[in-house]
């Protein structure tokens, strides 16, 4: 039994709710932004530590276009792979399109129904193996917090303490 038990007012008897879903990504988007906050304006498009990785930045921007092709097929059916956070070159044009992804993500989100994340529907970019719309959303969260961590070592590398990791 997990900590929050079968008696416990948290538990609403579903495995998954779409609502507390939503809470789980914002809660990460929250971190996510807090290491963006704590790069330096030139080594966040800029730093890294050897050629063949990208900048924290750059892989921002691959988060955003995830939440954003996901959230839209999954919502409104409309599977385009876009490059929404693609012309991003300041911290604050990131964080301004982290913000209007996370939006529309908001704005839309009501129409996601359990049935919706539960169903399985061929993968719509890569070519792999179909999957329900709730592993799609959990390969970004998977993502995100991948991405996050490369951040983490970046900030250390830097000399920059990061985030607490455990305050979102």
């Amino acid at each position: 039994m997990t900590a929050a038990g079968r008696d416990d007012p948290r538990n609403n008897g579903t495995l998954l709710d779409p609502a507390g879903l939503l809470d789980i990504l914002e809660s990460n988007r929250r971190l996510t932004l807090r290491v963006i906050q704590a790069f330096p304006e030139d080594a966040l498009f800029n730093y890294k530590p050897v050629e063949i990785l990208r900048p924290f930045g750059e892989m921002v921007q691959e988060i955003l276009n995830i939440e954003d092709d996901y959230i839209r097929g999954i919502a409104l059916g409309e599977w385009s792979f876009g490059k929404v956070a693609d012309n991003t070159r300041t911290k604050a044009d990131l964080l301004a399109v982290c913000e209007q992804v996370r939006a529309r993500t908001r704005e839309v989100w009501p129409s996601i129904t359990t049935e919706r994340l539960l169903q399985v529907e061929p993968d719509p970019f890569f070519g792999g193996p179909p999957q329900s719309h709730f592993e799609r959303l959990v390969y970004a969260l998977e993502n995100e917090i991948h991405h996050r961590g490369q951040g983490y070592v970046y900030l250390r590398e830097l000399g920059i303490e990061p985030p607490l990791f455990y305050e979102r």
